[in-house]
């Protein structure tokens, strides 16, 4: 049953609105609505799911490294390594990535074509140099949301899937909500942690909404002669061209595409796995036997390419969790204490000495 009144509505249960259910649970009531059949259907649940300190910039850094500790506690992760590789023309640009990453903490170095060769074997001579990671890991993002989803369900938190906000009025006493089957309910603060449709919920509320948009990702599962071993790290292209690991004997593959849809159900193009195919063709002299699964994700992101945390600049009562790109799994312990300290105004060990004027909506103007 939902309430009459609670304290606080987070839209959206993928991994943004559950892991800050879980961190505010124990300071306020909370409800999580979900307009489909189960948390975490879109992105959450199509992650390539990992870990990696240098993914999403330098902006994005501070997150991932404060939540590092709290994945790798918890036992979410496990060691993968990774190399952003690059030919003999990119050289100083891998020299310039890693000495980036470095001065910010990053565990990052080096690697001669030697060294590239132990880790990626079968690697196509062109490629010369690269990056490595050491502390790269696979995230259990099953785990994971499950995790934040049964501490805020035990910190009181209600969570109601099939309940997609409709309309949204802010009066003297808060906010009236109403969801697609009818239901009406109150609450001081509207939290939008909706993903994709982060600037729809926005105009709901009569919040301007600041551009975030989604991009479609897509990812092929391959079966290859020879068979991805398990010692294969996550390798990238220092251009943002592709990337792959294994996964179970196979090799996950993404073309590191980035097209721009309208929030959906999203499916792979048949082109996109083509040129993810090629691309991998390019790197590695491995036989692809057979494509078999393909999937597509939409990653949202703000214009700068940064989250958004924080309440509104013109709505009272509004909060912004949203435009967490591809990072949002890796930097969920991390960013929903920020979000949830900005919310409460208190504070969180885990986003100590993370500033949170990087991330705030009136950085928009």
């Amino acid at each position: 049953m939902i309430p009459d009144k609670v304290d606080i509505v987070i839209v959206g249960a993928g991994m943004a609105g559950a892991s800050l259910a879980a961190m505010v649970a124990p300071h306020a009531s909370v409800l999580v609505i979900e307009g489909e059949d189960q948390p975490g259907y879109h992105a959450t649940g199509r992650s390539a799911a990992f870990w990696e300190e240098t993914y999403g910039g330098p902006g994005v850094f501070p997150l991932t490294a404060a939540s590092g500790p709290y994945l790798r506690d918890g036992g979410f992760l496990s060691f993968r390594g990774a190399m952003n590789i690059g030919r003999e023309a990119d050289r100083a640009k891998v020299e310039a990535f890693v000495a980036r990453f470095a001065r910010l903490g990053a565990e990052i170095e080096l690697l001669d074509r030697a060294a590239m060769e132990r880790h990626v074997p079968w690697l196509r001579e062109d490629w010369t140099c690269a990056s490595w990671e050491p502390s790269c890991s696979d995230i259990d993002v099953g785990a994971l949301h499950a995790h934040f989803l049964a501490e805020a369900k035990g910190q009181g938190a209600g969570i109601r899937v099939r309940s997609r906000l409709v309309a949204a009025e802010r009066g003297a006493g808060g906010w009236t909500l109403t969801l697609a089957d009818g239901a009406r309910l109150g609450c001081d603060v509207l939290v939008d942690a909706a993903g994709a449709w982060a600037d729809d919920i926005a105009r709901i509320a009569g919040a301007a909404p600041l551009g975030i948009v989604p991009l479609r990702r897509t990812v092929v599962q391959l079966r290859t002669e020879p068979a991805a071993t398990d010692t294969l790290p996550l390798t990238l292209d220092i251009n943002g061209g592709f990337y792959f690991k294994p996964e179970s004997g196979r090799v996950w593959l993404s073309p590191h595409d980035e097209t721009p849809s309208a929030p959906c159900d999203a499916a792979p193009e048949e082109l996109d796995v083509a040129v993810a195919v090629e691309r991998l063709q390019g790197v590695v002299d491995w036989r692809i036997e057979a494509v078999e699964r393909k999937w597509a994700g939409l990653r949202s992101f703000a214009p700068d390419r940064l989250p958004v945390y924080g309440f509104d600049a013109r709505v009272p009562g509004f909060f912004w969790c949203a435009g967490q790109g591809g990072f949002g799994i890796q930097t969920a312990p991390a960013a929903s204490a920020l979000a949830a300290g900005l919310l409460l105004n208190r504070n969180f060990a885990i986003a100590d000495g993370i500033d949170p004027a990087a991330y705030a909506p009136a950085r928009f103007g």
